[in-house]
């Protein structure tokens, strides 16, 4: 009998699959919209977590992660008083955020009395001392009833999971999420001395044939998983059916889930991007999930999605007027009904979402206009001429911590500075020397054209890759025996000796145990001359090793005029890239180039300056009128942000006038470095340190492997100014500021423009809300506290060891303390000096740009040459 029910179950089901013809592969690919691609930790990429929600508000994100998941994503009323004890915000800017939007209401009631209203809201003005008992509340909300203000129809965007948890019913939504974090475990995790069986099937069916023996689960939820589709789109379309979602739920459906543990759907997202081999990787994730899901919740269905249709009662509305409007609750009765309507109204739209964004455009405001008042003040045609009689010409990248160090350098000597995207504008993927491994290094968004790898034709390079194979080989027996049954028992014995020495080293003397070991292993390695392959060549992966000529070229002129240096060469010019150096840091490549994928870009430094020295592409520049003097040298240097140094890396044979150079800035660079040390360090909370020895206290905490803040990285990062260096060249910026040079009188078509907002503001803007996010929703979009992480399967974070996979920044990259803001959660403000003209252009032209700016994900200013500011949002 059993068998015959199932049998017409599984045909009614055939039959229902027939008629709708869900397509899932576009559901799926439109749900995870509201998820962005997580990749490995140690390739640590900036994304901001809204990316695929620009096509809406962010406040109509605000509103939808709040309903979905609980999920705050404006500052709360903590951080925002934290803005105002340290005088962020002027209330003046709130004033008129208040107005610009008591405009837009058009309700029937006194302007002063809305005003007294949300003012009192605003700055949540103690409650009114009147007590009023809550069933004299609801008598007047009976009697109020039909004067309710008209209510949004939305719906409860959950899972059947979420839904019996919040019904007090059962645990299941909590029970399902640990069951999916076991299989995402298991499945993607890249250092398991076993793996996970049929992996290479697939995450769905290796899951498949392993889930009938989980003793995690009941017998009777087995057996419901026993006869279930071999294809993971079909099963995804089967179980849609079996949980009865309606049609027009489905996507929402599929969101929730997916927002459950983004994190890991996030790096599932991530893997079918990289390969065609996990293209469906995605499918196979939320079939596995809704399968579980309903496995577990059988017993309980069928259940309905249930809108939040007019649920709202009217006493909350009616104690917001108590608290905030002064008004006795038997005023109530001498008002006409228009007015009581008008106030309800009025008590419903201005709500905690609705405050919080009045608060974050205040404090947005007032930073701008601090900006403003430091910029307009400095419109110095003074330094201009001077960049054009620099000795020196130094090109860092854009990111915040260049500007402290690019200040400090350009006041102790004839040296100028130019802002640019720290890859140098060139789309490679790297291998370095001895090394198997390759990394794209340029922003995420884009895929590498070509592959520039290390070579040597030392006669040392053989005896070199042999040391390097048993530096490797080395590693990889330590880490064996650690996972073998066995071999385990013996090695405390075998590594205890060495261990012991490292820690006491490490703890005691951090600072000279590391440059000793660093120092030891460099020695015994020997690394050969390497060179660079910048010649077209066959290569073993899709990518062709090495620029064709006119790829030279075209690379070296892109790169030169996105920096603005296309005349008045100075003999000696430095590109410079930058890296980060830390020790025991899981988030170690957070603190590298976000512009080379999480890497140091003193890579693509090296392959840009070798460019420029060459003889046929200057040739070619010249023919363009780009003309580099003969006596002009490009050398390269890596910037490393944890220790103020900068560290030269390539310098080929200089000139006369180059060499005077060079030995000049080398002069200088020791003190230069302690300044920015001596200013940077006093922000960290470094507990002891009374600003003696920078230097040696910046190489302290890079060495130190207790240290959970070697630096702050990019955070408290606010605006990308787009701009002449003069601009900015005499103001205190606090490395807050992303800065790239532009001088739109050279750039009649808007070209360049167009590139620097395609590529260096989308980079910038998506750390800026990355910071962000990992300060308004830590433990949602950050990643909670190091001190208590656990690095999980070679590929990420989590807290403890069962929780989703953390996409952001650790609590201690964004805060002081654990009561103590440090970066301020501000919207990106992107300031373009040129005419609004160009401004105008600009966004007729791009409308990606055009949704970032009027959706609410980017703020735009413009300055042109007299100092007039203007502002777009």
């Amino acid at each position: 009998m059993n068998s015959v029910l199932t049998l017409n179950k599984t045909l009614h089901v055939e039959k229902k699959l027939n008629e709708l013809d869900l397509n899932v592969n576009e559901l799926v690919e439109t749900a995870s919209s509201v998820i962005v691609p997580l990749g490995p930790i140690t390739a640590f990429a900036a994304r901001h977590p809204w990316a695929g929600m620009e096509h809406q508000t962010f406040e109509k994100t605000a509103r939808f992660l709040k309903n979905i998941g609980d999920v705050d994503i404006y500052p709360n009323e903590s951080l925002i008083k934290s803005g105002l004890e340290h005088g962020e915000i002027k209330e003046e800017f709130l004033e008129i955020g208040l107005e610009k939007w008591l405009d837009d209401q058009n309700l029937a009631l006194s302007r002063d009395v809305a005003k007294e209203y949300c003012l009192a809201a605003l700055r949540g003005d103690k409650p009114s001392t009147e007590s009023i008992s809550i069933a004299e509340l609801k008598n007047w909300a009976m009697k109020l009833n039909r004067f309710k203000p008209k209510m949004t129809e939305k719906h409860l965007v959950q899972t059947y999971s979420q839904l019996l948890e919040n019904q007090e019913r059962t645990t299941v939504a909590k029970v399902l999420n640990s069951h999916m974090i076991k299989w995402c475990k298991l499945y993607l995790d890249s250092q398991a001395v076993w793996s996970m069986p049929n992996r290479k099937e697939g995450f769905y069916s290796a899951w498949k044939g392993l889930v009938k023996h989980d003793p995690a689960l009941k017998p009777t939820v087995r057996e419901r998983l026993s006869n279930i589709p071999d294809e993971a789109d079909r099963a995804l379309e089967e179980v849609l059916l079996r949980l009865e979602i309606p049609f027009t739920d489905i996507q929402e459906y599929l969101e929730a889930h997916l927002l459950a543990l983004p994190g890991w759907a996030g790096m599932m997202l991530w893997r079918t991007e990289q390969s065609d081999e996990d293209r469906t990787l995605l499918i196979e994730y939320l079939a596995v999930r809704l399968w579980l899901e309903w496995a577990i919740i059988k017993p309980y269905l069928p259940l309905q999605q249930q809108k939040q249709a007019n649920q709202m009662t009217l006493e909350p509305l009616i104690a917001k007027w108590i608290q905030w409007g002064d008004m006795p609750i038997e005023s109530w009765a001498q008002l006409s009904g228009t007015e009581i309507k008008a106030r309800l109204t009025l008590a419903y739209r201005f709500d905690n979402i609705l405050r919080n964004r009045l608060w974050l455009e205040a404090w947005e405001k007032t930073y701008e206009d601090d900006l403003k008042k430091l910029i307009s003040s400095n419109v110095n045609h003074e330094a201009e001429r001077k960049n054009q009689s620099a000795l020196v010409q130094l090109a860092f990248c854009i990111d915040v911590r260049s500007e402290p160090f690019r200040r400090k350098l350009e006041a102790s000597g004839p040296f100028a500075t130019l802002g640019t995207a720290g890859f140098f504008g060139l789309p490679i993927e790297t291998c370095k020397l001895g090394s198997e491994h390759r990394h794209p290094s340029l922003p995420v968004m884009f895929k590498p054209q070509m592959q520039v790898k290390e070579i040597s034709r030392e006669p040392e390079l053989e005896p070199f890759q042999q040391r390097l194979g048993a530096v490797h080989a080395s590693s990889s027996t330590f880490k064996g025996m650690k996972h073998h049954v066995l071999a385990g028992l013996m090695l405390p014995e075998i590594s205890g000796p060495w261990l012991t020495f490292q820690t006491l080293a490490r703890s005691i003397v951090p600072r000279r145990a590391g440059a000793a070991f660093r120092k030891v292993r460099e020695n015994w390695l020997r690394k050969p001359a390497a060179e660079l392959t910048l010649n077209i060549g066959q290569s073993d992966t899709e990518l062709s090793i090495g620029f064709t000529e006119k790829e030279k070229v075209t690379y070296a002129r892109q790169a030169l005029k996105m920096m603005g240096l296309t005349e008045n060469f100075a003999p000696l010019v430095v590109i410079c890239g930058h890296g980060s150096h830390s020790t025991n840091n899981p988030y170690a490549s957070s603190l590298d180039c976000g512009a080379c994928g999480g890497a140091s870009s003193e890579f693509n430094a090296r392959v840009l300056a070798a460019l420029c020295n060459l003889k046929e592409v200057r040739q070619a520049l010249a023919m363009e009128g780009i003309i580099i003097p003969q006596d002009t040298i490009f050398i390269a240097a890596e910037h490393v942000t944890s220790t103020d140094e900068l560290r030269f890396i390539y310098v080929p044979e200089l000139s006369e006038k180059a060499r005077e150079a060079f030995e000049q800035i080398q002069t200088v660079l020791p003190k230069v470095r302690e300044e920015v040390s001596a200013e940077r360090l006093m922000q960290l909370p470094n507990i002891g340190y009374k600003g003696e020895h920078p230097t040696l206290e910046a190489e302290r905490f890079a060495e130190d492997w207790s240290e959970v803040r070697p630096e702050w990285g990019l955070a408290r990062n606010a605006a990308f100014i787009i701009g002449k260096r003069e601009l900015t060249k005499e103001c205190q910026l606090e490395g807050r500021a992303f800065l790239h040079n532009y001088n739109w009188q050279k750039d009649n078509n808007g070209t360049i423009l167009a590139n620097i907002i395609k590529g260096p503001a989308t980079v910038t803007q998506w750390i800026n809300l990355q910071y962000y996010a990992s300060t308004v929703a830590p433990h949602y979009y950050g990643s909670g506290n190091k001190r208590t992480q656990t690095v999980t399967s070679g590929i990420g974070v989590m807290q403890g060891n069962s929780s989703d996979l953390l996409p952001g920044l650790p609590w201690q990259s964004v805060m002081t303390s654990d009561h103590e803001l440090y970066h301020i959660p501000l919207r990106l403000l992107v300031v373009i000096q040129a005419p609004k003209e160009y401004i105008e252009k600009l966004l007729k032209q791009d409308h990606t740009f055009h949704q970032k700016v009027y959706n609410g994900w980017i703020r735009l200013a413009s300055i042109d040459d007299d100092g007039n500011w203007v502002s777009w949002s």
